[in-house]
């Protein structure tokens, strides 16, 4: 993969939805909540108002609405900016 974010934007590999079933029925995928949490990829060089504080290999948790989804290699990410990372776990 070669993608560098840049400013203060944030890559991030959002974490595989939880299986979940209803008494034996499995929910679809389009039913799933999408997942709050994921793994930091790549970040950009900051701005000279805002210093990066996450960095790569980074385990966060975002805004259920942050970010845009794009596919890498056939994988799916979320890019976001930093201010819509909630917290470090």
């Amino acid at each position: 993969m070669n993608i560098k974010p840049l400013a203060d934007r944030v890559l991030v590999k959002p974490a595989a939805a939880e299986e979940k079933t209803v008494g034996g029925i499995i929910i679809p995928d389009s039913a799933k909540e999408k997942p709050l949490k994921g793994e930091v990829v790549a970040v950009g060089n900051g701005t000279k108002d805002e210093e990066m504080v996450v960095k790569p290999g980074d385990n966060v948790l975002y805004g259920k609405y942050a970010g845009t989804e794009i596919e890498l290699d056939g994988e799916q990410y979320l890019i976001m900016r930093q201010s819509d990372i909630l917290a470090i776990i």
